[in-house]
């Protein structure tokens, strides 16, 4: 089923019309169109996250020391108080030192921000971010 689109016009100043085309042809656009789409899309989720509302789907992803008293057993304990938005878990070894954790997850916005402040917070933790994509419902192509 073909989506019906709407039809509206842009001004932009030159330069900013050749860098729009520049960074469409870049990354594999047929045409701005598409290019203007996703960007209003990425817009959109980041929009609904930051506010708090519906669902949304990403990664949790933290680099921490092993080595650090205690911060397993935390990040354990706090992944298991989140378990309803945890849809998956990566452990990586990166050396005698460090550990990478990626969390896969889903839910309200406003859940996930909490969990992924709590786990980047936690002391040990050297470095953390929050991905936030959409779980596509509501988010038309």
């Amino acid at each position: 089923m073909k989506t019906s689109v709407v039809r509206f016009s842009v001004s932009l100043p030159r330069q900013l019309a050749r860098e729009l085309d520049q960074m469409a042809g870049e990354k594999g656009y047929d045409n701005r169109s598409l290019a203007i789409a996703d960007m209003i899309r990425a817009h959109i989720v980041e929009h609904r996250q930051q506010q708090g509302r519906g669902e949304i789907a990403g990664s949790i992803t933290i680099v921490y020391d092993h080595h650090r008293h205690h911060l397993q057993d935390l990040l354990t304990d706090l992944q298991h108080e989140h378990r309803d938005v945890i849809i998956s878990a990566l452990h990586c070894h990166l050396d005698h030192d460090n550990c990478l954790e990626v969390l896969a997850v889903r839910g309200k916005a406003s859940e996930i921000k909490t969990l992924a402040d709590e786990l980047i917070a936690a002391k040990g933790v050297k470095h953390g971010k929050l991905t936030i994509t959409t779980t596509g419902e509501n988010l038309p192509d």
